[in-house]
């Protein structure tokens, strides 16, 4: 008989709300923003993500644990969790997969990240939805104790997090997806990644692997920077292109990545992905804000506004582009379809583009792969 049926912790919500479960992962006390993630697979991949640092994620499916854990299917760079805190409805008793290399409890327990299970997570994210994203606290603590906690945490908007999850040093990234790698409208491919063609420097806000992978793929040779890099420092590496990458956080939190960009932007071709995105509007002039909820989950759908094509996106984000705010030399390449949000830029004059999606994380499976390939041709074009 599972021992933790009998153990009572709670969730307790800033506004004063309280959601009792049983503890799962590791034992602890732990606060964050409190927001939800749409996505049915992935919780490693979730879980794993720099741009969750901060967060206590609420899995919408009802069921997980399934399918374990494994080390290939992390998403930071160093293979360690990042979520602040886990809520799911119903933990799997068994982990059953021939990939599962762990269970999710114990993959939880000795990274610790704490995390309660038994929550009633449609009613949480109704609630989340209704009244937004808000600071939160898990754990045994007395609920008053917990509201304090939650109530004393730092508010999202104006909190830089990229400094936690940036690398302390450049390196060099050469691995490629292997197996998973396909072409840009979803063929397999098979042998290694192409040989490299062009040199990227990608700024680490908090990046994905699989972005990186994806890079590779492309015929990049890829020299990983931490965020506080210099403009200088950066074209000192001569790159052929920049790549902007995910993270956590308020972008206008993040002024001298800012900075920096203003002194790349014209100088090299951009790309830029999520919290690269609002990083890279707000270099060019725009300004930034935070949803209600925010956009996270593997089923968002985002028009190209160039072709009228639907592309079924993964996302993660709290923070916008205020479309309105973007100067006249930029435009609106893609927006959200359930909200009319900003999804997308390009300032063609200065060589630079951008989506608020990841297009490298399969929901498609392969919508979005064609921003690769559009990065490599500016390149080549340049």
């Amino acid at each position: 008989m599972d021992s933790t049926k009998n153990e009572r912790i709670h969730l307790v919500l800033a506004d004063g709300t309280v959601f009792p479960g049983e503890p799962y992962g590791a034992r602890g006390t732990t606060v964050g923003e409190a927001v939800f993630t749409t996505t049915m697979t992935g919780y490693q991949e979730v879980l794993t993500d720099p741009s969750y640092k901060g967060q206590l994620v609420t899995m919408t499916a009802p069921e997980i644990g399934n399918v374990g854990v494994n080390a290939d299917d992390a998403e930071s760079v160093d293979g360690r969790p990042h979520a602040a805190g886990f809520v799911l409805r119903d933990a799997s008793p068994v982990a059953s997969s021939w990939r599962s290399e762990q269970t999710l409890d114990a993959y939880l327990a000795e990274h610790g990240v704490v995390a309660i299970s038994g929550v009633d997570t449609r009613k949480l994210t109704r609630h989340l939805r209704d009244h937004g994203s808000q600071n939160a606290a898990i754990g045994p603590d007395p609920i008053d104790v917990l509201l304090r906690k939650a109530r004393e945490a730092p508010d999202m908007s104006g909190l830089d997090l990229v400094k936690l999850v940036t690398p302390r040093e450049p390196y060099a990234f050469t691995e490629g997806r292997g197996a998973w790698r396909v072409g840009s409208r979803g063929e397999p491919a098979t042998g290694a990644p192409p040989a490299a063609r062009h040199h990227v420097v990608a700024v680490d806000y908090g990046v994905k692997k699989n972005i990186l992978r994806c890079l590779v793929d492309s015929g990049c040779k890829v020299t990983v920077v931490p965020a506080t890099t210099t403009a200088a420092e950066i074209l000192a590496l001569s790159p052929d292109g920049v790549f902007l990458s995910n993270g956590p956080g308020d972008p206008a939190a993040v002024g001298y990545a800012v900075e920096t960009l203003k002194g790349v932007v014209g100088k090299k071709p951009i790309f830029g992905i999520c919290l690269g995105h609002q990083l890279l509007a707000l270099a060019l002039g725009g300004k930034t804000y935070k949803l209600k909820f925010g956009h996270r989950g593997a089923n968002q759908p985002v028009k190209d506004l160039a072709t009228g094509r639907i592309e079924i996106t993964t996302q993660n984000h709290g923070f916008c582009v205020d479309l309105a705010s973007l100067p006249g030399s930029v435009v609106s390449t893609h927006v959200h379809l359930n909200d009319g949000t900003s999804e997308g830029l390009a300032a063609h004059d200065v060589g630079a583009f951008s989506v608020q999606y990841h297009p490298e994380a399969a929901a498609g499976p392969h919508d979005a792969l064609y921003l690769f390939d559009r990065f490599t041709a500016a390149m080549e074009k340049r």
